[in-house]
């Protein structure tokens, strides 16, 4: 679960180092390249920066993707700097006038508008520069679900009532609001759900361009782009299974060949980057309480709170240390199921619950695995005043 480079580098960093965050750049970019070459030509392939956006896996990431996917203005911002030659395709709800603002100034491949007031702020925004090139936009839709389509999610975003994009109704109903102003529709886009294997996202991503196909032959609009989103499963109960690329893009080139003259957009985060990071950190205790081991380590959820959000056992591997300079005994759990905490004051710090270790021992280290995604970036990073962890890319 962890690469040799990586287990090398956890293994002799210092003690004051950690928790420490580790990446492994030549894995991710081996990764990326496989992902890129599972996809047909007719698809682009843009990263999430919301799964992680640290600038020096966004560079990683550089040669094998298509563009950047950007969910605020200060992720507008930072992608932007850390990778200017790439596009950039701005979603998510509650855009601010400010950054909408500056989407413009940065001259933003790809807005997406998720609503109606969405399209007269931009339009408005854009009437105020007309030396400017008109703005592109894609409008994202909030399709209903197929029957059982989305039954395998681990979150839904769409196929029912959410804030997330415009109804279909709506969508259709926003198209005379385009005339007239300097606004250019290129396509549209729907990510409905993520944690869905390769069969249920082809399912969507065929209803999302029938349905978008449907749209522009009604009102004869010239669209080129659907974009389906990410969500591509990633199973923290089976840390070596991958999503199967091989079959997704086998079946988006058959939907490409389908419909000719589109160009689809995917948008994986998690599935891109998560298994190419481990947090890394030492245990400080081990104590038995009515019968269950507990593991007390450094750091916790304020570090790494996917555990935590997704409600999972955080998959790890024991990088046993062979010293023990105390006087006492060494603290220890034996062949038994341990829970591992971390040194907040709340029972929910809780990294991995009653796994079973053949040894684990006080002053060992653990490597959390598939903390590449939603990891230090969610995190309640303030909470009880602890130290950063320390942060190592490997290249």
């Amino acid at each position: 679960m962890i690469t040799p480079r990586a287990a090398a580098l956890a293994g002799r960093l210092p003690a004051g180092d950690l928790p420490s965050y580790l990446y492994d750049l030549a894995a991710l970019g081996e990764h990326a390249r496989a992902v890129r070459a599972a996809l047909p030509e007719a698809v682009e392939l843009h990263y999430a920066a919301k799964a992680n956006p640290a600038p020096e896996l966004l560079q990683a990431l550089a040669p094998y993707v298509s563009g950047y996917e950007v969910s605020s203005g200060g992720e507008l911002a930072h992608v932007r700097e850390a990778v200017p030659g790439l596009p950039l395709a701005f979603g998510g709800p509650g855009k601010t006038e400010a950054e909408l603002r500056l989407a413009l100034d940065l001259r933003t491949e790809r807005i997406h508008v998720e609503s109606e007031a969405e399209l007269r702020l931009l339009a408005a925004l854009a009437a105020e520069r007309p030396e400017d090139a008109p703005v592109d936009i894609l409008l994202r839709v909030n399709l209903p679900a197929g029957d059982g389509e989305l039954g395998g999610a681990a979150l839904a975003m769409g196929g029912r009532p959410s804030p997330f994009g415009l109804d279909p109704r709506r969508a259709e109903a926003c198209l005379p609001l385009l005339r007239g102003t300097r606004l250019r529709l290129r396509g549209i886009h729907a990510h409905l759900a993520s944690g869905l294997g390769a069969p249920a996202l082809l399912a969507v991503a065929a209803r999302v361009t029938a349905w978008a196909r449907a749209l522009d032959e009604r009102h004869g609009l010239g669209l080129t782009e659907v974009n389906v989103g990410g969500g591509m499963a990633v199973d923290y109960a089976r840390p070596h299974a991958r999503f199967d690329w091989a079959a997704y893009g086998a079946g988006l080139a058959a939907l490409a060949a389908g419909h000719p003259g589109y160009r689809l957009r995917i948008e994986p985060g998690r599935a891109l980057t998560a298994h190419s990071g481990w947090y890394v950190t030492e245990v400080l205790d081990i104590k038995h309480s009515h019968g269950e081991a507990f593991a007390v380590v450094r750091g916790g959820t304020h570090h790494l709170r996917t555990p935590a959000a997704k409600g999972h056992d955080q998959p790890f591997t024991v990088l046993p240390a062979g010293t023990w300079e105390r006087p006492w005994p060494r603290p220890a759990a034996l062949d038994e199921p341990v829970t591992i905490s971390g040194q907040l004051c709340t029972p929910k710090d809780v990294l991995a619950r009653a796994v079973p270790v053949a040894e684990l021992r006080t002053g060992d280290r653990i490597a959390f695995a598939m903390a590449g995604a939603y990891a230090w970036n969610i995190s309640h990073h303030d909470f009880l005043m602890h130290p950063a962890p320390t942060f190592h890319f490997l290249s």
